[in-house]
């Protein structure tokens, strides 16, 4: 019924509005986290249903979106990019006047750490820090799940950190999983058993926020020591926290002169960290999809999105934002 309902939903926001204004082409990333899905679902109805734009979904992650930025100067859009994970990439193309910041996607931004449960922290204290866990590895299971392979910057900073603080020599196995479904999945079995696990994860998430997990103490941040951490072949690697994750929403410096309206559209479109982890567990209890996690989201937050448009694009929705 649920699953009824928001198909509707979708079925009535996308009218023919869009028949009305034409912005041309916009090509933005798909990427494979669920919150930047979302904010892709989001912000296509907006240009689409509001501005008349013809959107073009390109599926992507933080890796090739830098790389076909810098080769081909495309997408236009990309809604989620991590900068702690984009490496000098990111910097060189800011640099060079080929992408431009139009806002702060996540608000005040992701966060990337090492965590246990908190059943297990409960009982052992000692496994939240790394050294309490390097001196009884046996009470993590022997292993740490690490990023997804194929383009996870994450993967190569935590193999860096395991090397500097010496997991595998402790008989801690660092294993890389082959995606993000699995790493979650290992996450999720672990937790529903009541057993060990010890690995990375990220927020804003649907799974942090359905379980209690408390964060390993694995040092400060040391900048110098995390940028180096970046190299899969760094020499000598240093331990280092993630440090404050900013996660913005970049275009084309091209795109933005030749589409401001919708520049300053997408420099709007902001969600509160927490705000996100909610409607991403929203979508996992309701079993819904991105595209209706994406309309209760707009039918829930009608003076929020409203704001976020110009005033011809506001009266071409002006039905839709009616209570």
């Amino acid at each position: 019924m649920l699953k009824r309902s928001l198909s509707a939903a979708a079925i009535a926001l996308a009218g023919p509005a869009a028949a009305a204004a034409d912005c041309g082409d916009v090509s933005i990333t798909e990427m494979s986290f669920s919150s930047a899905i979302i904010t892709t679902e989001i912000a296509s109805f907006l240009m689409e249903q509001g501005y008349g734009c013809t959107v073009t979904r390109v599926p992507s992650d933080t890796i090739p979106a830098l790389a076909s930025l810098a080769e081909n100067n495309e997408p236009d859009i990309v809604t989620e990019l991590w900068v702690n994970s984009a490496g000098n990439a990111y910097d060189k193309l800011k640099a060079d006047g080929v992408i431009s910041d139009l806002t702060q996607v996540l608000d005040p931004g992701g966060i990337e750490a090492w965590w246990i449960p908190t059943y297990l922290a409960e009982e052992h204290p000692e496994l939240t820090t790394i050294q309490g866990i390097l001196d009884n590895p046996e009470l993590v299971g022997n292993r740490f799940n690490n990023c997804p392979t194929g383009g996870w910057v994450c993967g190569t900073i935590n193999r860096n950190i395991a090397r500097a603080y010496g997991l595998e020599e402790a008989g801690i196995e660092v294993f890389d999983h082959g995606g993000g479904e699995t790493l979650a999945a290992s996450l999720a079995a672990a937790y529903d058993k009541n057993e060990p696990w010890f690995g990375y994860y990220w927020e804003p998430t649907a799974i942090m926020g359905r379980y209690d997990m408390t964060m390993v103490d694995i040092g400060g941040v040391d900048i110098d020591a995390h940028e180096a951490n970046l190299d899969p072949d760094v020499t000598d690697p240093r331990p280092s926290a993630y440090p404050p994750s900013l996660v913005y929403t970049v275009a084309t410096t091209d795109f933005t002169e030749r589409a401001p309206e919708i520049s300053a559209l997408m420099s709007h479109i902001s969600f509160g960290t927490d705000e996100m982890s909610t409607l991403l567990a929203w979508k996992g209890e309701n079993k819904a999809s991105s595209e209706e996690t994406a309309v209760h989201w707009l039918m829930n937050n009608k003076a929020t999105w409203g704001d976020w448009l110009s005033d011809e694009a506001r009266t071409r929705l002006s039905k839709l934002l009616e209570d």
